[in-house]
């Protein structure tokens, strides 16, 4: 059990440094090549980048560390830990990267705002699954969807609108309209990030209903119970056409579960009949948690 444990606890550090190496792809790569701010204290760094010249992963680190006190203290040591690996590691790839993508890697704008955008959210929605932060308005997200069913991305989204509009103060060396231009590229960066981190969040937690038709329901209750670990519930029916009683069987399991729950019903009764349907939200054990 130690040795499983330690090897979770691994692979989750090494899935949040991958989420980490798109997000400070996203900035060096597509963002600040083109003086666009996004939201954050990575915003914030961008803009003192702009302004000072000062490297983005410098006062990124310096921001964060005011903020990790408070995650330590609301979400727990865990959750601390990963937060200071978070913002370690990340002001360490942004400031390599930074120095090593010395030109856009795209030259048209929009594109770089979309995809800048989108690999932004694709990195945080991976550091967020594995509980990890990058810190900044994240850290507030955390907080606030700990306690109520708000999503993090519009979370995110509130708090950085007025951080991309102070953007319009930095970028003296631009003219009022192109300064204005460069904001609404970055109000368009927030509105993407936000979207594809509430796309990875929600992908990763959607679920599945499934109702089994079979003979041999006692069989696929007990090894869908054993082998994937979740609840089954039999119900009693009746086959109208036919006027025969039946067990019908209820499951609720998360999407990638479904093949495992195909695979048992196929080799217990092949002639099953199964009906899967999307559902909304499962709240209970090993499911979401209702917060008040």
């Amino acid at each position: 059990m130690k040795f499983k444990s330690i090897v979770k606890t691994v692979r989750a550090y090494i899935i949040i440094m991958f989420g980490l190496l798109l997000y400070a792809i996203s900035w060096t790569g597509f963002l600040i090549p083109h003086k666009i701010t996004g939201g954050g204290v990575s915003g914030i760094s961008a803009m003192i980048f702009y302004a000072t010249g000062i490297p983005m992963g410098y006062s990124y680190f310096v921001l964060n560390i005011f903020l990790i006190l408070l995650a330590i203290k609301v979400l727990g040591a865990n959750f601390g830990v990963k937060t200071v690996f978070g913002v370690t590691v990340g002001a360490i790839l942004l400031s390599v990267l930074q120095f090593t993508i010395t030109n856009p890697v795209l030259e048209d704008k929009f594109m770089s705002t979309i995809i800048g955008g989108a690999l932004a959210g694709v990195g945080l929605g991976i550091i967020f699954t594995q509980g990890g932060s990058t810190g900044g308005t994240d850290i507030i997200a955390m907080i606030i969807n700990k306690y109520r069913n708000i999503s993090p991305g519009r979370i995110i989204m509130f708090c950085d609108v007025f951080i991309i509009g102070s953007s319009y103060l930095v970028l003296l060396d631009l003219d009022p309209a192109k300064r204005i231009e460069t904001i609404v590229y970055g109000y368009v960066t927030m509105a993407i990030t936000a979207y594809a981190l509430d796309a990875v969040l929600s992908g990763s937690k959607q679920s599945l209903q499934v109702f089994i038709f079979s003979k041999k329901y006692e069989e696929i209750a007990n090894r869908i119970t054993s082998e994937i670990k979740r609840g089954v519930t039999v119900i009693d029916g009746q086959g109208w056409y036919s006027k025969d009683n039946q067990r019908v069987l209820i499951t609720l399991v998360r999407k990638h579960e479904a093949g495992d729950v195909y695979k048992i019903i196929k080799e217990v009764d092949p002639d099953a009949f199964i009906s899967v349907s999307s559902v909304m939200g499962v709240f209970g054990r090993g499911f979401e948690i209702i917060r008040h």
